[in-house]
């Protein structure tokens, strides 16, 4: 049986979806962008505090879920621009151990929901 995962801790959907649906030993995590959970607000400003605020977002969904970074097993990011592809993974590479670092992707995109230059969805695993 799934179970929904919600904290006020990371963004409201903005959509016919939940933050993140726990299936058998697998947490699926909506993507997340870089909205402030506080205020509703977009992080305006450099791709690296968009960057930090969506992991910030991911970290909290997978706190609810009584999972840390260390159990995701793989991560799903779009961005507008490639060229921010250093930028974000400096922001990025401070969120996981580099021998542990789960599988990902990397795409650039013509949008994303509300405009934003970055989106990260991920799959963690219970133990």
């Amino acid at each position: 049986m799934k179970k929904i995962i919600k904290t006020a801790k990371a963004p409201l959907p903005i959509g016919p979806y939940n933050q993140a649906v726990a299936y058998r030993n697998t947490l699926y995590i909506s993507g997340q962008i870089a909205i402030n959970p506080a205020n509703g607000d977009i992080v305006t400003g450099t791709i690296e505090d968009e960057t930090r605020q969506v992991m910030e977002n991911l970290k909290a969904i997978l706190e609810e879920a009584g999972l840390t970074f260390h159990d995701v097993v793989k991560c799903s990011v779009f961005v507008k621009d490639m060229n921010n592809f250093g930028r974000i993974n400096a922001v990025y590479a401070q969120y996981f151990e580099e021998a542990s670092a789960p599988a990902r992707e990397l795409v650039e995109v013509a949008n994303l929901p509300r405009f934003v230059n970055i989106e990260i969805s991920a799959i963690a695993a219970f133990e």
